[in-house]
């Protein structure tokens, strides 16, 4: 997905980088959460959902400059025209900025919530935060006890060598996605979700897939209208979205496993669940579309 030739980073700044910074590779301290799971949970996501999920082919853009001998990381060559249709790293900053442009205006007019900006921080290697320390094989992840959404930039990387999509809508969903958790601790809605009591019908599913349906409402908004951000989504670009969507199914990361297909074991719902889930906020950019647990709070 392309953004447009007007869209404006607005100078950039927000977004954080670190290379090899925390106490170690390992996930000490307290447990990171994406949608308020312990460690295993944001290792199976991380390891399996996404490197593991099997999601396909795309195109592929440059990762973005290394980090040099000091260990510096930095976002400098975003400033550069078109970088954010050119490095994996700038597009996840562009996508971030795009994100709160549709929340500003979406979560007010439609849940009577104010839009708090969250963190974005890129690193490499390992990071330290709020809730825990973090290594590259991590994956993206949202903790909520600073705010903040984490992504190693190597995990598109890492995606391109395994066949997975490397492709901009999946990088952009990716983002959308833990976004979305954002939105949920913003409404007081994300500790509701908890790992360790799983199952199709698990407050943890219900969690996760408003977390796809509000990366799809992100996807409506941004794509449509005069002053829209990204360049119109073609069916083939949406067809990667729902295709990624799937492949992240709890079900289907049960058969990939080995394993035999085990609802009561669901976290994340099923591939139909998450397919279903994107598309409902993709097509009507409302968050009464994605109304999952069933609270009634948005406006019609």
């Amino acid at each position: 997905m392309t953004f447009n030739s007007n869209f404006n980073r607005g100078g950039g700044g927000r977004v954080t980088t670190s290379s090899g910074g925390g106490t170690g590779g390992g996930l000490g301290g307290m447990p990171i959460a994406i949608g308020g799971g312990g460690i295993g949970t944001l290792l199976l996501v991380a390891l399996l959902y996404f490197l593991g999920g099997g999601l396909g082919g795309g195109q592929t853009t440059q990762p973005g400059p290394q980090a040099n001998s000091a260990g510096s990381y930095n976002l400098d060559h975003c400033e550069s025209p078109n970088a954010a249709n050119e490095y994996d790293d700038c597009r996840v900053e562009a996508t971030m900025y795009s994100t709160d442009a549709v929340w500003q205006e979406v979560l007010p007019a439609q849940a009577g919530i104010e839009y708090q900006q969250p963190g974005m921080h890129l690193f490499r290697d390992r990071v330290a935060t709020a809730c825990g320390n973090a290594s590259s094989a991590t994956g993206p992840f949202y903790c909520p006890a600073d705010s903040t959404a984490y992504l190693d930039v190597s995990f598109f990387e890492q995606l391109g060598q395994l066949g997975g999509a490397n492709g901009p809508l999946t990088q952009e969903y990716v983002v959308a996605h833990e976004i979305g958790h954002h939105v949920q601790q913003l409404e007081g809605t994300l500790g509701l979700s908890n790992y360790n009591d799983p199952g199709e019908d698990s407050a943890a599913v219900a969690i996760e897939l408003q977390a796809d349906c509000y990366a799809g409402i992100w996807a409506k908004h941004a794509s449509e209208g005069p002053d829209a951000m990204l360049e119109p989504i073609t069916r083939e670009q949406l067809s990667q979205a729902v295709q990624t969507a799937r492949a992240i199914g709890d079900d289907n990361i049960q058969k990939r496993s080995g394993q035999e297909v085990n609802p009561d074991a669901w976290t994340h719902g099923s591939s139909q669940q998450r397919e279903e889930a994107f598309m409902a906020g993709y097509e009507t950019g409302r968050m009464g579309s994605c109304d999952f647990l069933n609270r009634g709070v948005y406006s019609s």
